[in-house]
């Protein structure tokens, strides 16, 4: 019988997880003793066939003759090493398999697999709906061996957005406004900050943050790295959260809110180019920096390459011919990326006068050496 979705959701009192065991007398005291679960229900008294327990974070019903095949529990340790001597599975007198985890893993960082790579807006795939209804695009297929992911993000009607408080376990996140304007909520940041088109912010490891509204057809860009981390739902936090403290470090990274309106452009390291320095890489210690750059006008800019691990390009506005040695020139547009990994050596020629690039590298302090023509 299919569920019926009409169902009053707020009938409901509690929820429990039904675990089969093949041995109900060692495996209650198991639970109870050695795992540190209390007992709430049992029964029936005479010779006791179902237990209901608690504790952790779950409600567990154990059952003597359930029909059901072996469970499988995973306990979050804070010190792993010192449950269970060390073990990272054991099973219980019942049969239910239980994994000991580390509640807080280290995050890993991939070592990077450098490629070459232009990701075109007009070849890509369908964009894809992902959390709270946003639609991504992937503009790193190989995500450079796990190292980095880049996505361009829209949201198609404007409004409220159904997110919620959240973070991420990340070591660099980038939100970069393209077009429209969306307003967000930080943890310690006060009021929601609204960005438009040019604007960007760094989520640090672990601010709260949530998305509240946006414009229609609102579209970012966003940076992870690495490009698999967790996203936490906090049911707890409220914001704003009635602090205000932008020199709080999170994990050794800043809150930046660089905003277009306040650019200062310079030369860039690439001569030929201006450029503005959104001020990430600072507020990271090097870990990553994020530039806006734009040809000057009546100036040729030279082949160049670079020694810095990653370095990715969102082509902002414009267009512009890539050429990189042993490649066929690339015309590249607006909406279009491209990853160049170090020592390629490659020019940025033919650009329109309304040309514009979105350069992120990791770290952000590396060498641009420039290469005969």
């Amino acid at each position: 019988m299919s569920a019926d979705l009409s169902t009053r959701p707020e009938t409901i009192s509690a929820a429990e997880i039904r675990l089969p065991t093949g041995n109900f007398g060692k495996d209650l005291p198991f639970f109870l003793k050695s795992l540190g679960f209390r007992l709430d229900k049992i029964f029936p008294a005479d010779d006791p066939a179902v237990a209901v327990i608690s504790g952790h974070g779950l409600c567990i019903r154990l059952e003597r003759d359930a029909e059901a095949p072996a469970g499988n529990l995973r306990l979050l340790c804070e010190e792993p090493g010192q449950f269970a001597g060390g073990e990272t599975e054991i099973i219980s007198p019942g049969g239910t398999k239980i994994e000991i985890v580390d509640a807080n893993p280290p995050l890993v960082q991939p070592e990077t697999q450098h490629s070459f790579l232009v990701r075109r807006l007009k070849d890509s795939d369908s964009w894809i709906i992902g959390r709270a209804g946003m639609r991504y695009r992937d503009l790193i297929p190989d995500r450079l061996g796990g190292s980095i992911i880049a996505s361009h993000i829209r949201i198609p009607d404007g409004g409220p957005v159904p997110d919620m408080v959240h973070y991420h376990t990340v070591g660099f996140q980038l939100i970069f406004c393209y077009r429209g304007w969306v307003e967000v909520v930080y943890e310690d940041q006060g009021p929601p900050i609204r960005l438009t088109a040019g604007d960007c912010v760094i989520q640090p490891p672990e601010i709260r943050h949530r998305v509240l509204v946006a414009s229609d057809n609102v579209e970012v860009i966003e940076i992870g790295v690495p490009a698999e981390h967790v996203t936490t739902i906090d049911h707890n936090m409220e914001l704003p959260n009635g602090s205000v403290d932008p020199d709080r470090e999170f994990q050794g990274t800043r809150f930046v809110f660089d905003k277009v309106a306040e650019a200062v452009w310079k030369p860039w390291r690439i001569p030929g180019f201006e450029a503005r320095d959104t001020g990430i890489g600072e507020a990271t210690r090097g870990i990553a920096g994020v530039q806006v750059a734009r040809p000057v006008k009546g100036e040729t800019a030279p082949r160049t390459s670079h020694d810095t691990d990653i370095l990715f390009t969102f082509v902002k506005e414009g267009s512009l011919t890539l050429n990189v040695d042993g490649e066929e020139p690339y015309d590249i547009v607006a909406g279009d990326a491209f990853v160049l990994p170090p020592y390629l050596k490659a020019a940025y020629r033919n650009c329109s006068d309304d040309c514009e690039l979105l350069e992120i590298t990791l770290p952000s302090n590396f060498e641009t050496e420039i290469a005969p023509d």
